[in-house]
């Protein structure tokens, strides 16, 4: 009867030594954002979204670079600084 028990035991700790080995294990990821893997990202001053530098519409104002999602955002800017600014 312990017998049984014993190779029972042996069989159900070699199975989980087998699973452990072969199951594909995923690494830890980090937040996205400025944390992750480098990419510097910025705020659409439009619509919010964040982006990063590699992907984003780079537009100027008043010496600033400001970083924009779609060039929809970027044109949106620059209509509400046409507005806001005195003539």
């Amino acid at each position: 009867m312990i017998r049984f028990l014993i190779v029972g035991l042996l069989l159900y700790i070699g199975y989980r030594i087998i699973i452990s080995l072969t199951s594909a294990k995923k690494p830890l990821s980090k937040p996205d954002g400025n944390r992750g893997a480098g990419i510097e990202t910025h705020r659409d001053p439009v619509c919010g979204v964040y982006v990063s530098e590699e992907t984003a519409v780079i537009g100027r104002h008043e010496g600033q670079r400001h970083y924009f999602c779609s060039m929809d955002c970027l044109e949106k800017y620059r209509e509400k600084l046409d507005v806001s600014s005195p003539s």
